[in-house]
This record gives C-alpha cells, structure tokens and sequence, in this order.
C-alpha cells in the first residue's frame, strides 16, 4: 500500500474543478499525478530501475575481482594479509546499524514522528560519516607503506615506511607526490575539517540572528561532520594495534608461497626421519643409478650449463624455474624417489613464489582500491542526499501521504550497505 490515508476528499475536489487542477493538488503532489498512490508507485518504480543499473555497474567489478583470483589465489591470499580485519569488521557493524536507523526513519516519516525522524537521519548519516574516517585511516597507512595498482605500487619489507626524500631519490616520485603520500591522512581529512569549521559557524551566526530554522539544520550537521573524526579516532586505535603493526606484514607475504613449501618440506623430513631404515634400503638400491645419472641428456643440451648459470642471478626467475623443471624431469628419468611428490608437477608447483611484486600484488590493490574507492563515492551520494533530506524533514515535509523520498534514499542505503557485506568477506577474510 502506497499511503496511510485516504486523500478521497482530495481527489474529489479534483474531479470537480478541472480548471483549479493546481489547486486542488497539495503542494507535495506533483500536478501530473492524480494521486499519492501514483505518485508513490511511480517514484518507486524509478528508484528499482536505477537500483538496477547500480547492479549491473558493481557486476563488472565482482567478476574483475573472481578471474584474477581464480588465476592467482595465491596473490590474493597472500595481499590480503595487508588488511586489517579489525577495521573493516568495524565498517561492517556501522553500516549495518546504519540500515537500521534508515529503516527506522522510513517508518517515523510515515506516522509523522518529525522530531525521531530528523535524529535519525542524523544518526544514519554519522554512521556514514564514521564509515568514511576509518576508511581514510586505512587508505592512508597503505598508501604510505606504497601498498598502491600497478605502476605506483613500492611496497618494501626492508624500510615499510619511506620517507618524502626516499621516494623521490629510490622511486621516482615528484615531490608533490611523495608529500602527498607521506602525508595522505591530512590531506583526507582536510575537506571535512573545513566543512565542520564552516557548520559550526553556521552555527554561531544563525543563533545570534535568531534564525531558528538554520540553527536547528546547523545543530545535527555539526554532529556528523564531526563524527568523521570519530571514525579516524576509532581507525588509528585500531590500526595502531593491529595485527599487521610490527613488521608482521605480507612482506611476510612476500614469504607466503615459500613458508607453505617449507612447512611441507619440514612434514617430508619427519616423514624421512621416521622411516630412516627404508630411506637406506631406497639409497642403496639406487646406487647404480647414481652412477649412470650423467649419461642422461637434458633437453636442453648443451645449454644446460648456460641457462644454470644465468639462473644464479635473483632477477632471472624464469630461468631459475626451468632449471628446477629440468632437474625435476632428471630426477624422474634416472627413476630416483622424489623426497617431494609435488615436484613431480615438474616445478610448476615453484613458479612464482614472491607474491610481493608490482605486477603480482600491485594487481590485487588496483582492484581493492577500485571496488572500495566507488563504493565510497556511492557512501559520498548517500551523505548528500541523506543531508537534503535531513533539511526537509527539519521542515516537517513528511507525512502519512507524502513520505516516497525518505523511502527511495532508504532502498539505495540498504544497496550501499549489501554491497559492503558482499567486500568485506571477499577482500578481508579470504585468508
């Protein structure tokens, strides 16, 4: 049902009068609807469509997100290492409580509790608000760290946190660039400082003026600009006491691939250690072998000692895993026992051990920063539009008949708010 009430009184008038069309409508029914119900179905029938492209826009970026980890699951897992659950389960629980009010708000502007509805439109946008200043919190200690997409993306174990004059002199950067990131924080929360500062003056004039209508806008506004620095509070406590703060980062991550082969070497040497008499009865029964293992041609031929010693430098890693490929088919030619039956994947099971590169980690933060940066553009939309209609129900626009704005805003925050439930577990909790 699209209203409360019944506007029967009005829609009589209506047909009565055709020449007093404008008149007869109140002034929150737009004159090309007969009724509220048309009015109500029509705007809802519009907010479900553009819901609908908003879908299909986050579509793109979801299946982005599952070829490249169906590619690289070890990249994924191992980048996700970076980011600190902690903060982003408290996002969770903010915009989760934010649907909450919303929903709320949608039921008092429909029995016309003004005063409930304007605290909680208030309360929903310092949800968002909070949302946004832990967020910044995380942006900014990653891009201090260079945790950036390709291209940008200098991320070392050795020195976490470079200086301006390091990325300058080591990375490239200009100075603007590395000022900017060395010092992204400020620069995040510098147009919300300006906003609270400009709200509160606001404030103050229009309650020496006597302006009460402004005075009550001015009061809840300031309350949410600054509940953005709630949120980077809340964000530097967390981030500070992090699992991630001492060192204990992926550049760990870097080691991801090589730790699981040295946990799976270390079962390989229990197992020997408990089956040393077969071990010996293996090595004497191959002894023969061992003697004829260099009549055995290498594909590679003559090669094969060039390419071994190009392997010796760190930079060439494809020669480095083809080296390992050969002597893994050796190995399996001469009929030696493998001490690590992944080997027999002929080294594929070793290529690319060092997620912690530009063009392997730098690919899953392009697409971190990507679905989270629009998603907080999306948050930005939602704040603007929850503030006009904060001001309107300060105004007490809303009725029993007329309540479709607060309904469509609640629909596109609840949108908002799934789509974080969808990232939060596929971006902080693969691991």
């Amino acid at each position: 049902m699209a209203t409360i009430d019944s506007v029967s009184s009005s829609t009589d008038a209506h047909a009565d009068d055709s020449h007093g069309h404008d008149h007869d409508h109140p002034s929150w029914l737009a004159h090309h609807f007969e009724t509220p119900e048309q009015q109500f179905d029509s705007g809802k029938l519009g907010i479900w469509l553009f819901l609908v492209t908003e879908i299909l826009f986050f579509s793109g970026m979801f299946c982005a997100y599952a070829i490249f980890r169906m590619l690289r699951p070890d990249v994924f897992v191992g980048c996700s290492e970076f980011l600190n659950t902690k903060l982003g389960a408290i996002n969770t629980g903010v915009l989760l409580f934010s649907s909450l009010t919303m929903a709320w708000a949608v039921r008092c502007s429909q029995t016309e509790e003004h005063k409930k509805l304007v605290a909680l439109i208030a309360t929903t946008l310092s949800c968002a608000m909070v949302f946004l200043g832990v967020k910044s919190i995380e942006y900014s200690h990653k891009w201090g760290m260079g945790l950036l997409p390709p291209g940008s993306y200098f991320y070392s174990a050795a020195n976490e946190h470079p200086t301006a004059n390091q990325l300058v002199e080591q990375h490239g950067f200009s100075e603007s660039m590395a000022y900017f990131l060395t010092h992204s924080l400020y620069f995040l929360c510098a147009p919300f400082a300006v906003i609270a500062a400009g709200v509160f003056v606001w404030l103050v004039i229009s309650k020496l003026t006597g302006k009460d209508f402004q005075y009550a806008c001015a009061k809840p506004l300031l309350v949410v600009a600054l509940s953005f620095f709630g949120g980077v509070g809340l964000g530097t406590l967390l981030e500070s006491g992090g699992e991630h703060h001492d060192g204990e980062h992926v550049a760990a991550a870097g080691d991801h691939a090589d730790g699981a082969h040295g946990e799976e070497h270390a079962e390989h040497a229990g197992e020997d250690h408990d089956e040393t008499d077969h071990s010996h009865v293996v090595a004497a029964g191959d002894h023969s072998a061992e003697s004829e293992s260099a009549m055995v041609e290498t594909p590679l031929g003559d090669d094969y000692a060039a390419v071994k010693l190009l392997a010796e430098n760190e930079t060439n890693t494809g020669l480095k895993d083809l080296v390992v490929a050969e002597q893994t088919q050796q190995s399996i030619a001469e009929g030696k026992v493998l001490t690590d039956p992944s080997a027999s994947d002929a080294g594929i099971s070793t290529i690319e051990g060092d997620v912690n590169t530009p063009r392997q980690a730098g690919v899953f933060f392009g697409i971190y920063y990507c679905m989270t940066g629009v998603h907080a553009v999306h948050i930005l939309a939602g704040i603007g539009v929850l503030v006009w209609l904060l001001v309107r129900a300060i105004r007490q626009d809303f009725n029993r008949q007329y309540f479709g704005p607060v309904d469509y805003v609640g629909l596109y925050w609840h949108l908002v708010d799934l789509i974080w439930i969808y990232l939060f577990p596929l971006l902080y909790l693969i691991r």
